[in-house]
């Protein structure tokens, strides 16, 4: 394939979650698909490894519940054809003070979408979980939660676009994308020298999301790597059982002092995935790989209150690094690159370390972009790149708490 001459329909330019599921998507459509990556396939240098992400259906904004429902449906769609699962169900809470404004707003955000949601006091939620809260708490819960396994899912991705006809190529960074006049496509440039034409081209290269639109285009996204730690934490011996998705534990997330979010014990028996909400900036190509002692700390001091002796607290027993990508807003941008490349080109980023769960949903919908010209069913106003002009927050929400 060395500097091919044929055009394909679709480019795809990064294949991690929503490269790939673009990948898949365009593929199955009959549309003649190319997926690059620059590092190997299924690598561990950005945001779309590991043994683990949550679905929820919880959010403060009230867009977000729908995408998530019908993601869900989506996941469930892909297994079906793979013949094998990467979504494991089981419920959502929410915890928080029952004057805190996120979690209010989230309790708000379920019922107008006709999402059920359940609303325990402390003892409630200590009887039915084990989470141990003081009087002024409440937790909200749903059906709508789980666990996304990663790195299988992306691979899942991956072998189904390939099942469809696409070609994928890893260790192909691109370096450049520009409109080609004489073939009236777009031709796709990588460090190593080779050459790609499509007529279409979607960019989806997470935390390098800034660096490589700026070089192509010369338009500066608003979106700041960070750097993040995972760590899981040792259940204290007789209790392991009792935190497992067969025995109904949760997905959950915490409001308060800092954002806490975790999963049940499945990747690793006995131990708990539990992490504070955020990170450092970061140069996703100039990474420490080092934790973050204040996120740590916080995680310590969540754990010794709200799970009492059940956890140990002292010290996680591994720790894993990730990036998020996040802009001002914590909304995705997804919108067409416009100036010289028209509707030719669209870009999806920033999806700010709560997209993972959503990329058959954003897969879909970068298809119907690149195909269509339109997407289906959602209203992208949310996510287009002008939103920022003149407004350096966006859709940004503002709670006290």
């Amino acid at each position: 394939m060395e500097n091919c001459t044929e055009i394909f329909d679709v480019i795809v330019v990064g294949a991690g979650v929503m490269g790939s599921s673009t990948a898949y998507q365009t593929a199955k459509r009959g549309k003649k698909t190319l997926l690059l990556e620059q590092f190997d396939f299924l690598h561990h240098r950005g945001s779309s490894h590991g043994e683990s992400r949550t679905i929820r259906a919880t959010y403060t904004k009230d867009f977000y519940p729908k995408m998530v429902l019908e993601s869900a449906k989506l996941w469930e769609e892909a297994e079906e054809e793979a013949g094998y699962k990467v979504y494991f169900k089981t419920s959502q809470i929410d915890l928080g003070s029952s004057y805190d404004k996120s979690l209010q707003a989230i309790i708000s955000s379920c019922q107008k979408n006709r999402v059920p949601v359940q609303v325990l006091n402390h003892n409630q939620v200590s009887e039915e979980f084990k989470f141990q809260l003081t009087e002024d708490w409440i937790g909200a819960v749903i059906e709508h939660g789980g666990v996304i396994r990663p790195t299988k899912a992306v691979s899942m991705f991956q072998m189904l676009a390939m099942k469809n006809g696409a070609s994928l190529r890893d260790n192909m960074e691109v370096v450049d994308i520009k409109k080609d006049p004489s073939k009236d496509a777009i031709l796709v440039s990588t460090r190593n020298g080779q050459m790609f034409w499509a007529k279409k081209c979607v960019v989806t290269v997470g935390a390098w999301m800034k660096k490589l639109v700026k070089e192509v285009a010369g338009l500066t996204l608003p979106i700041q790597p960070q750097e993040i730690t995972v760590y899981y934490w040792k259940i204290e011996q007789g209790h392991e059982a009792e935190f497992t998705i067969e025995s109904g534990f949760p997905t959950f997330s915490s409001y308060g002092e800092a954002h806490i979010f975790g999963t049940p014990s499945l990747e690793f028996p006995g131990l708990l995935k539990i992490l504070v909400d955020g990170g450092h900036p970061c140069d996703p190509d100039k990474r420490t790989w080092s934790a973050s002692p204040d996120t740590l700390s916080a995680t310590k001091e969540w754990i010794q209150s709200k799970f009492g002796g059940l956890v140990d607290s002292s010290e996680p027993v591994l720790t894993q690094s990730c990036m998020y990508s996040m802009t001002p807003d914590k909304d995705y941008v997804i919108d067409y690159l416009d100036g010289e490349f028209g509707k030719d080109v669209v870009v999806a980023g920033g999806f700010s370390g709560h997209g993972f769960k959503m990329a058959p949903i954003i897969g879909r919908i970068l298809a119907d972009l690149a195909i269509d010209m339109q997407a289906k069913d959602v209203d992208m106003k949310h996510f287009n790149i002008k939103r920022f002009e003149g407004n350096s927050e966006g859709n940004h929400e503002d709670f006290d708490d």
